[in-house]
C-alpha cells in the first residue's frame, strides 16, 4: 500500500529556484513528497493559513518582504508545520535568528543538493512526529498523581504537570524556564551533584530529596530521575517524577520516637536499678556518719554528701517513673481537685507577674490513676511554663470531655476510639523553636543553662502520661508561648457519658464541598459525611475547589475548607468563593489556626472553625452551627 505523500510548499520568487528544487524532488530516494510552488509573500501567507502542507521551505528574499517575517507570522499565528529558511549566502546572523523564531532548519542555496535537502525533510518530519508524541503523552502525563516534570541539563524546566502545579504550588507559566534550585531553594548542593554524577553514570536515579513550596512550606518526596537522550542517543534532558511522602515520613517519625524512647527506657531501667543499690548505701552511710562524727569538717562535708546522694537518688526515680510509669495505686480519680490543688500552690510560689487562671467542665469525666503521678504532671507542666515566662505572662489550666472517634485516632498514631479527658497547661512564654520541638521529650534533653534543669522533668511527664494510657500534644512558636495538651483515658461510665455527649444531627442529602491538600484528611471527612446523611465531594487546593463550586453551585449547600494550602490558601479560597457567591457558607478548617488568620477570617465572615484532628462529632457540630446562624 502506497504511502500519503509529504506535501511540500516552496516558497520562492525565483522560478528557475522553483524549476531546480522540483528536479532535486525527483531524485530522492526514500521519501514520497509533493512539491507546490507560490512566488508571493501575500499568498504565501494564505497559503499556510490553510494548512494544507506538511512543511515549508521558505526563501529568505521574496520582494520587498523576506522569509524570516513570513515565518514569524506564521508561528505567531498558530502554524505547527515545520518551516525551513533557504538562504542565498548563508547569513549566520539570519540563521540564529531563524531558529530563535521557531525555523526546523536553515539551509544555505549555494551548497543545497538533493540528499541534503532530502535529510532535512525527514528530520524535519521526525522531530514534528516526535513532539507530536510528546504532547500526546504530556496530557498523559497531566492525569497521572505524582508530580511530573522536565528539566534539561542545565536545570532549567521544560515541562510541568498538573500534579506538579498542586504539590508544588506553582503553575506551569511560572516555572517553564526556571532553574529547579530557584523554585525550592536547595541547600544540600553537594547533594545534587551526587546525584547528577549517579545519574551520568546509570541513567537513572531514585532517593529522597527535601523540598520548599511556593508556600513556604517543607516536604519530603520520593524522587526519581531518568536521562532522556536526543536522536543522537546523547543525554539531553531529564525527567522527573517526584511523590509526596511528607505525611509518611511524619507517621514514621512518631514511630520511631516512640521506639527510640522505649530503648532508652529500657536501657535507663536497668541503670536505674544498679544506680539504686549504689546510692543506697552510700546514703545510710553518710547519715550514719554525721550522727557520729562531730568534727567541723566533717559537719560541713557530710551535708553536702548526703544532698548530692539524695539528688541522685530523685534523678533515679525520675528515670524509673519515665521508664515504666512507677505504677502506683490507682483509683477513679475526678481531675478537677488535683487542678485545684495545683492551683493554690501555684498562687503561693510562683512571681506575682504571672496571673493564673482555671477552667473545668462541668460533669468532668472521671479518670483511673495515680493521684501523685498526675500532680507530678501538673507541676512540672505548670514549672515549666513559669520558667518560659521570666517577665511574667498568664497561664492557664484547663481541663474538658474529648470523645475519640475513627477521625481523630486515624489522623493521630497514639490515641485510640474512646472517652478522654483534655487538660491544656498553655502560658504566653517564649516558646520553643521548631528546631528542637521534636526533642523535648528525651531523657536528658534541655534547654536551660547547666545546673537549672535535668532534662528529665518532659520525659518524666510523657512517661506517665502513657503509663495511664494517654498521649500529648503539644503546640508552640517562638515568641507565641506554648500550649501542652494531655489526653487521658476516661472511665466509660454510660450514665456520665450520656448526659455530657451532646449527639448533634445528621443531614437530609445535602451536598458538602470539602477542601484539603491531605487525602487522608478528604477521604475521612468525605466518609464521616456520608454515614450522617450527607453528600460530599472534594477538592485538593483552592483552584480545584473553586471549579467545582462554579460547577455544582446550586447544590453545594457548604464548604469545608482547609486554611494552609499549596497553589490558593483558605483565605483567598474564601474570597474568591464569596465572589461567586456572597452567601456561600463556609466553615474554616486549620491544623495550626494563628490569631491572624482568624481575625481575618472573622473579617470576611466566616462563623465557624474547626481544629484538626477533628471528631465527627465536633464536625457535626460545627455544620448544625452553620445551619443554625443561617
Amino acid at each position: 500500500m502506497k504511502k500519503n505523500p509529504i506535501r511540500v510548499l516552496l516558497i520562492d520568487d525565483d522560478e528557475d529556484d522553483y524549476i531546480l528544487t522540483r528536479d532535486w524532488f525527483g531524485e530522492f530516494q526514500v521519501a514520497i513528497c509533493e512539491l507546490s510552488w507560490i512566488d508571493n509573500y501575500a499568498d504565501a501567507q494564505q497559503a499556510i493559513a490553510q494548512n494544507q502542507h506538511d512543511i515549508y521551505l521558505v526563501d529568505y528574499r521574496l520582494g520587498i518582504h523576506n522569509g524570516l517575517e513570513l515565518l514569524r507570522a506564521a508561528v505567531a499565528n498558530g502554524c505547527t508545520a515545520p518551516i525551513i529558511l533557504l538562504t542565498g549566502q548563508g547569513d549566520k546572523e539570519i540563521d540564529i535568528e531563524a531558529m530563535k523564531a521557531g525555523a526546523a532548519d536553515y539551509l544555505e542555496k549555494s551548497q543545497l543538493t538533493a540528499p541534503l535537502l532530502e535529510r532535512s525533510i525527514r528530520y524535519a518530519i521526525e522531530r514534528k512526529q516526535t513532539e507530536q508524541k510528546i504532547r500526546e503523552q504530556a496530557a498523559l502525563l497531566d492525569v497521572a498523581t505524582d508530580a511530573i516534570f522536565v528539566r534539561d541539563l542545565d536545570d532549567k524546566i521544560l515541562f510541568w504537570n498538573k500534579a506538579a502545579e498542586t504539590l508544588y504550588g506553582w503553575q506551569k507559566d511560572e516555572v517553564i524556564g526556571k532553574k529547579t534550585p530557584e523554585l525550592w531553594q536547595e541547600k544540600n548542593l553537594f547533594q545534587l551533584q551526587e546525584v547528577l554524577r549517579l545519574l551520568m553514570k546509570h541513567g537513572s536515579w531514585q532517593g529522597e530529596l527535601q523540598q520548599i513550596t511556593a508556600a513556604n512550606q517543607k516536604i519530603i518526596v520520593e524522587s526519581r530521575w531518568t536521562l532522556v537522550p536526543d536522536f543522537a542517543h546523547q543525554p539531553q534532558a531529564i525527567l522527573v517524577v517526584n511523590t509526596d511522602i511528607t505525611q509518611k515520613q511524619q507517621l514514621e517519625a512518631q514511630f520511631l520516637r516512640a521506639q527510640r524512647l522505649e530503648s532508652i527506657g529500657t536501657l535507663a531501667s536497668g541503670i536505674a536499678h544498679d544506680l539504686n543499690n549504689v546510692l543506697a548505701p552510700i546514703l545510710m552511710t553518710a547519715q550514719l556518719l554525721e550522727a557520729q562524727l562531730q568534727d567541723e569538717r566533717s559537719q560541713r562535708l557530710l551535708p553536702i554528701l548526703i544532698t548530692n546522694a539524695k539528688r541522685g537518688a530523685n534523678l533515679v526515680k525520675q528515670v524509673l517513673s519515665f521508664t515504666r510509669g512507677m505504677e502506683g495505686e490507682r483509683s477513679l480519680l475526678q481531675f478537677k481537685h488535683l487542678i485545684i490543688e495545683i492551683q493554690q500552690i501555684v498562687k503561693e510560689t510562683f512571681p506575682k507577674t504571672i496571673e493564673i487562671t482555671t477552667l473545668v467542665a462541668q460533669n468532668l469525666w472521671v479518670i483511673s490513676g495515680d493521684a501523685t503521678q498526675l500532680h507530678q504532671v501538673l507541676m512540672n507542666l505548670c514549672v515549666n511554663a513559669r520558667d518560659a515566662m521570666p517577665n511574667g505572662g498568664t497561664l492557664k489550666i484547663t481541663a474538658e470531655n474529648f470523645l475519640v472517634d475513627k477521625n481523630y485516632a486515624n489522623m493521630h498514631l497514639d490515641s485510640k476510639v474512646g472517652p478522654y479527658i483534655v487538660i491544656s497547661v498553655i502560658d504566653t512564654g517564649l516558646g520553643i523553636s521548631a528546631e528542637i520541638l521534636d526533642r523535648i521529650f528525651e531523657p536528658f534533653f534541655t534547654t536551660k543553662e547547666l545546673g537549672k534543669g535535668t532534662g528529665l522533668g518532659l520525659s518524666t511527664v510523657l512517661g506517665i502520661v502513657k503509663n495511664h494510657g494517654g498521649f500529648i500534644n503539644v503546640h508552640s512558636e517562638q515568641g507565641q508561648g506554648s500550649q501542652f495538651k494531655i489526653y487521658l483515658p476516661a472511665q466509660e461510665i454510660t450514665e456520665t457519658v450520656e448526659e455530657v455527649e451532646v449527639v448533634f444531627p445528621g443531614g437530609n442529602g445535602e451536598l458538602i464541598l470539602i477542601v484539603d491538600d491531605e487525602a487522608a484528611i478528604r477521604d475521612i471527612t468525605k466518609t464521616s459525611l456520608e454515614s450522617y446523611n450527607y453528600k460530599a465531594i472534594t477538592a485538593s487546593d483552592g483552584i480545584e475547589a473553586i471549579a467545582l463550586y462554579a460547577e455544582h453551585r446550586d447544590e453545594i449547600s457548604l464548604v469545608l475548607t482547609d486554611m494552609l494550602m499549596p497553589s490558593m490558601d483558605g483565605l483567598t479560597t474564601i474570597r474568591t468563593l464569596q465572589k461567586i457567591n456572597p452567601e456561600v457558607k463556609i466553615i474554616a478548617i486549620s491544623g495550626l489556626i494563628s490569631s491572624d488568620k482568624v481575625n481575618a477570617a472573622y473579617d470576611m465572615g466566616i462563623k465557624a472553625f474547626l481544629s484538626k484532628p477533628y471528631t465527627a462529632n465536633q464536625l457535626l457540630e460545627a455544620i448544625s452551627f452553620i445551619k443554625d446562624k443561617n
